[in-house]
């Protein structure tokens, strides 16, 4: 995983990316985390509270700010509501910490972390959060957001991958629930043979990079990994080899429908049963729940296929941190309130109280709290969030995410629109994203090779 050492700086007087090797990189960095620290002061501003900062997108961050200032006096916190990542929100990040005038608290998705790490935009935190508020983290959650023993965000929720599944259509066919993927291909085949118009999932041409990740994530593939300073992609290893194959052979036996993902195109297929079943995130549960209404009582969450059942493995989609800025001239009372925030039950009250939701918490003490709160009528009362904490503990921990995600992902979502129209393979377009990532990850000054 990327480390102290291997996170490039900025130059703060030219802009330009300096490639520093070994010792010396870590004696700049020591001085940039000094002075870092030395220029967050914690003191009360006189005759009021201290106030600071929090950018976010996540829906109900309004709601969570408001019970906070209600029920604290010392800090105050100033909320702004910024787009989501990819409509802007992390270039207006990026913009601010490059000015010097981040908010002290900001969301970020865990793709992303890594790459605003090397940019020096959140602060090491890893002496700033309490050890009271880390042992209550999912540990497979801190390890992604823990770069070789360093902190740089606070998980706040984390998503196993799961299967919604249209039950009253896999029940009126005798078709099985897919416990495998071996299981997963024969009831696709099924389900195509019972229902003409109707697939089993889908193929994503938009958000699919993301989506195939997390297969291969299950299967054991590592995109990324570091060893002796140096940055090593792979994104054509044997499991995402597998990975590919069996999507392959699903995609050019017409099992998937290929359509953007969240496009109001598969909206209609989910409504309509044409799109069958959906591999997602455990917030795929909430989405469905607010954009499909008509499919009350026909949905069911299955456990995600496995490969080997008798060592079963799970990946993630989705899931967010909260980050201490560099900029923050408070980051002890920044980390006060992102400590209540992924800890109190009132937070996460406060969040639900904004609408369906149903994000798996870092911290599983939580979970009572998430299931009472959550109507899941919809799904005929399955316990869900029971499911989805079964699940939570199959993540494999030793998934990498790389320096540069978005350029990943726009690059590998363009291949696979491509191989859904039968112009090139998965396996194409994945090994284009990681071509076109290189040169991104050098201009860095990094160290990188393929394996």
């Amino acid at each position: 995983m990327p480390g102290q050492r291997h996170l490039v700086p900025r130059q703060a007087t030219s802009g330009r990316l300096v490639h520093v090797p070994g010792a010396a990189l870590l004696m700049v960095l020591a001085m940039l985390l000094t002075a870092c620290s030395a220029s967050g002061g914690s003191d009360t501003v006189e005759g009021g509270p201290v106030r600071i900062t929090f950018w976010s997108a996540l829906r109900g961050s309004q709601e969570m700010v408001d019970e906070y200032n209600r029920t604290h006096t010392k800090i105050q916190v100033d909320f702004e509501q910024v787009p989501s990542g990819d409509q802007g929100g992390w270039a207006k990040l990026s913009n601010a910490a490059r000015a010097g005038n981040a908010p002290d608290v900001a969301t970020l998705e865990y793709p992303q972390l890594p790459g605003f790490a090397i940019d020096g935009v959140p602060r090491d935190i890893t002496d700033l959060l309490p050890d009271s508020v880390r042992a209550k983290i999912l540990p497979q959650a801190m390890d992604l957001t823990t770069f070789e023993g360093r902190t740089y965000a606070v998980p706040v929720d984390i998503e196993p991958m799961v299967f919604l599944y249209r039950k009253d259509l896999f029940t009126k066919h005798g078709i099985p629930v897919p416990k495998t993927w071996a299981e997963f291909e024969s009831s696709a085949r099924k389900l195509k043979e019972a229902e003409p118009a109707s697939r089993i999932a889908s193929l994503f041409t938009t958000g699919g990079t993301l989506a195939m990740a997390g297969l291969v994530w299950q299967a054991g593939g590592k995109w990324y990994d570091t060893s002796d300073e140096t940055w090593r992609i792979s994104m054509d290893d044997a499991p995402t080899r597998k990975v590919a194959t069996y999507w392959q052979r699903l995609l050019d036996d017409d099992l998937v429908r290929v359509e953007p993902a969240s496009s109001q195109q598969w909206r209609a297929h989910l409504r309509s049963g044409e799109t069958a079943g959906w591999l997602a995130g455990a917030w795929a549960a909430g989405s469905m729940m607010a954009s499909t209404p008509s499919g009350k009582g026909k949905w069911a969450i299955a456990p995600f296929p496995q490969w080997d059942p008798s060592k079963p493995s799970l990946g993630t989609q989705g899931g967010s941190t909260f980050m201490v800025t560099k900029d923050s001239k408070h980051p002890k009372e920044a980390m006060e309130f992102i400590s209540w925030l992924v800890t109190s039950p009132d937070a996460l009250r406060a969040k639900l109280a904004s609408g369906i939701s149903s994000a798996y918490p870092a911290v599983p003490d939580l979970v009572p709290v998430a299931r009472k709160e959550m109507d899941t009528s919809y799904y005929s009362g399955q316990d869900i969030f029971g499911l989805f904490h079964k699940e939570a503990e199959l993540i494999d921990p030793e998934w990498k995410w790389g320096p540069r995600m978005v350029s990943t992902i726009s690059s590998g979502d363009d291949g696979l629109a491509r191989a859904g129209a039968g112009s090139g393979t998965i396996l194409d377009a994945l090994r284009e994203a990681q071509q076109k990532t290189l040169p991104d990850l050098k201009s860095l000054g990094l160290s990188v090779t393929t394996r």
